[in-house]
């Protein structure tokens, strides 16, 4: 296993456990099977381990196992509080105190503020007094290092990461998404504070494995012995910036390819045709977009507050992932931020179109993307969900 440091100088292994995804038995999780995939990951070197407090069952079994196997204190553990079921300054503390039971020890190694999206969401925890609730659980060791986990733009994520002195950030991230959400731009940004990042969703939920078959084809042919989930991985361990990759790993074979890989791969190490393989690969699973846009932004900042870029990779999602997905990308990066960037708000002045280097008729294509995007139900769907995510929490 190779490590990287954090903000302190303390060793990360570059490959994370993912706890979200423990295997369901009986109405809850298979405690044997995790321990063994627990188990095989920490004897390979693996030392941090990510869940959240809504991860079902999540906390207690690894609080069990931990706990069982007396490595606790050998392993860091990463956990989230839940600020979108927040309702007054009071439940930060019952919030936390639950999740020190659960996970059996009393202090949690990386905290996050789960799911932020807009600058709104953290502005909302600054107001029920978080940033002296966070010095607090520092002051006392409850607390080691804080951060936030990220899904909406750019740049609101820049926004947060300059608007307080983190210890790390997790964001989603992989050659699909180097253009969306926090992206490269983010990355980079974070790791020119010298904030430690750690990566989610590196393989996009198994579509960077599920590839279509004439990119498998190209993969196989290419002769290095690479599967596409280790193509993806090394993508991401070929950037120093990197710090830890999380993989929601739930078979003991699984956990030994992974920490396989993580052991080879280095920062640096893809060769040019290295590259240009993946570069084929994204050509292939991009085939199916409906808007040739690169994500560039030359069209940005437009007048009427439209995020360009983050609808058309939303619209581009529904064909590459599937309309469900697609929809959902729109509702964590574009329908959750505090002043919505719409589609609908375009009023076709045409300042856009001047600067597209792909020459995209983006006036017709933005009415293309909010139909599709926006049916009736999920106009409903995204109101609701604004009214809960963006609700004002009481002191």
């Amino acid at each position: 296993m190779q490590y990287r440091k954090d903000r302190y100088g303390n060793d990360i292994s570059i490959l994370g456990y993912g706890c979200m995804r423990f295997t369901k038995k009986g109405g809850g999780i298979d405690l044997a099977k995790a321990n063994r995939e627990i188990m095989t990951a920490y004897r390979a070197g693996v030392n941090y381990y990510d869940t959240a407090y809504i991860y079902p069952g999540s906390e207690v079994a690894l609080g069990k196992i931990l706990a069982k196997n007396k490595i606790r204190d050998k392993v860091k553990i990463a956990t989230k509080l839940p600020q979108y079921l927040l309702t007054s300054a009071k439940a930060v503390d019952r919030f936390f105190a639950e999740q020190l039971e659960r996970l059996q020890t009393d202090h949690i190694d990386y905290y996050l503020m789960h799911h932020l999206t807009d600058i709104a969401i953290w502005e909302k925890l600054k107001n029920v007094g978080i940033i002296e609730w966070i010095a607090e659980k520092k002051k006392s060791g409850a607390i080691i290092n804080i951060g936030f986990s990220y899904h909406g733009n750019t740049d609101n994520f820049l926004k947060i990461l300059n608007d307080y002195d983190w210890d790390f950030c997790q964001i989603q991230y992989n050659y699909l998404d180097e253009v969306s959400q926090a992206g490269r731009k983010g990355l980079q940004a974070a790791a020119a504070k010298g904030i430690p990042v750690i990566i989610m969703e590196p393989l996009r939920g198994g579509k960077l494995v599920n590839l279509p078959e004439s990119a498998k084809r190209l993969i196989d042919k290419y002769g290095n012995g690479w599967t596409p989930a280790e193509l993806g991985l090394r993508w991401l361990y070929d950037q120093p910036e990197v710090t830890c990759v999380l993989s929601g790993m739930n078979s003991v074979e699984m956990v030994k390819e992974n920490c396989r890989v993580a052991a080879d791969a280095e920062a640096g190490g893809l060769t040019p045709r290295d590259k240009k393989l993946i570069a084929k690969v994204k050509q292939i699973i991009r085939s199916k977009e409906k808007v040739g846009c690169t994500g560039c932004r030359y069209c940005m900042p437009c007048p009427k507050g439209v995020d360009i870029p983050g609808n058309f990779y939303c619209y581009n999602q529904m064909f590459i992932d599937g309309k469900r997905k697609g929809r959902f990308e729109f509702g964590q990066t574009v329908a959750l931020a505090e002043h919505p960037p719409f589609a609908s708000q375009c009023v076709e002045c045409g300042k856009c179109e001047l600067h597209c280097p792909q020459n995209i008729p983006i006036r017709e294509k933005l009415k293309e993307a909010d139909k599709a995007l926006r049916p009736l139900r999920y106009k409903i769907a995204i109101a609701i969900a604004r009214k809960f995510m963006l609700r004002k929490a009481k002191k």
